[in-house]
């Protein structure tokens, strides 16, 4: 499995230049609100997946008044050997990666060969906003474990860019538009099959963990929301055109699925309370690394951001302990309270790392 041995980043946010070795188990970084945790742990995250957790855009990752930022880390690969992984981004969108060296042909290769997952209470947002969010997580662990996935994903969202600009034309050609419709309806079926197996072998695991989480009786549930139950996307598209035309974008597709999120089988959003939603995000994204372990063989980065703060002890405690006694990768914690993580963390592993942190100055303690 992949472990970051040290990395090195420079106006990346807050942190002008840090080069920080870590412990192979578990790393505890502390310090007050605002100083930079985060931004160390989104660092980490954007090395594996090539964009932040957080920022839709680039252009807040900048430091201020820098108008490049980079971050390279080295990894002890599944094979013993080390490797070496650089990124790059300037201000004018370039955005460059390499490994040992060596620039990859396409950024996207990038992602999936150094797995993670990240658990931070943005998460939230994944309750309380719009399908958006949902789909964004299930593309992001789909998209690591699944080549081919990711590459149907940008093809079609190429497709209907194409489209949604073809229906904006007074009198737009129908014989090129059913060519597109064709082609994303072969795009969008290996996508509707993998997005419904993935749902169909997260719903136990995310039950387990919410269980073991929350200590609750509550029953939870995803449902796979999407048109293609009912048709063939070419059908639908076919269906929708005049209405298409009319609003001048696509209004069918598996850019509109949706995850339902449910407790007792209402709405999470509605009826879980704060805590409750809370529990359920942290179990949907261990049952994430569950499943992601599963994939690959081995266990991939996590990265636990302020999750002491949002659930009770001895929660946290019967999580970590479900996740460490299972054969457990690398891990990152971030927390403002010191006492509290080492209370926690000092039971699970003796290998254990502590940084502080300060205005973007990290210091092994």
């Amino acid at each position: 499995m992949p472990i970051l041995e040290k990395i090195v980043i420079s106006d990346f946010r807050n942190i002008q230049l840090q080069e920080l070795e870590f412990s192979p188990n578990v790393n505890c970084v502390s310090g007050n609100n605002g100083e930079g945790k985060t931004n160390l742990l989104d660092a980490i995250y954007y090395l594996s997946m090539t964009k932040s957790a957080f920022a839709s855009s680039d252009k807040f990752n900048f430091r201020h008044g820098t108008d490049e930022f980079s971050i390279a880390g080295t990894y002890r690969m599944e094979n013993g050997l080390s490797s070496r992984f650089a990124l790059k981004m300037s201000s004018k969108g370039e955005k460059k990666v390499k490994r040992d060296d060596k620039p990859y042909g396409k950024v996207s290769e990038h992602v999936g060969v150094l797995p993670i997952v990240m658990v931070s209470p943005s998460d939230i947002s994944m309750v309380s906003e719009s399908g958006e969010e949902r789909r964004r997580f299930v593309n992001a662990v789909l998209s690591q474990m699944d080549r081919e996935y990711m590459a149907a994903m940008q093809q079609y969202n190429r497709l209907l860019l194409q489209r949604n600009k073809m229906l904006k034309e007074q009198g737009p050609d129908r014989s090129l538009l059913e060519v597109i419709d064709m082609r994303m309806s072969m795009l969008a079926e290996p996508i509707f099959q993998a997005r419904k197996r993935f749902v169909e072998d997260l719903k136990p695991i995310v039950a387990e963990y919410y269980k073991a989480v929350s200590g609750d009786s509550e029953q939870v549930d995803i449902e796979y929301e999407s048109e293609l139950f009912k048709a063939p996307l070419d059908q639908l598209l076919e269906a929708s055109f005049d209405k298409d035309r009319i609003l001048k974008y696509t209004t069918a597709g598996i850019q509109r699925d949706d995850f339902a999120f449910r407790m007792n089988g209402h709405p999470i959003r509605r009826y879980g309370s704060q805590g409750q939603q809370k529990s359920f995000l942290v179990s949907l994204k261990f049952a994430q690394y569950e499943i992601m372990k599963k994939n690959y063989g081995f266990a991939p980065i996590l990265l636990l951001d302020d999750v002491f703060d949002k659930l009770d002890m001895g929660r946290i405690s019967n999580l970590l302990q479900m996740v460490a006694s299972n054969d457990f990768g690398q891990i990152f914690i971030t927390d403002s309270n010191k006492v509290r993580m080492s209370g926690i963390v000092d039971k699970l592993t003796q290998d254990r790392a502590y940084y502080d942190t300060v205005s973007g100055s990290f210091t092994r303690i």
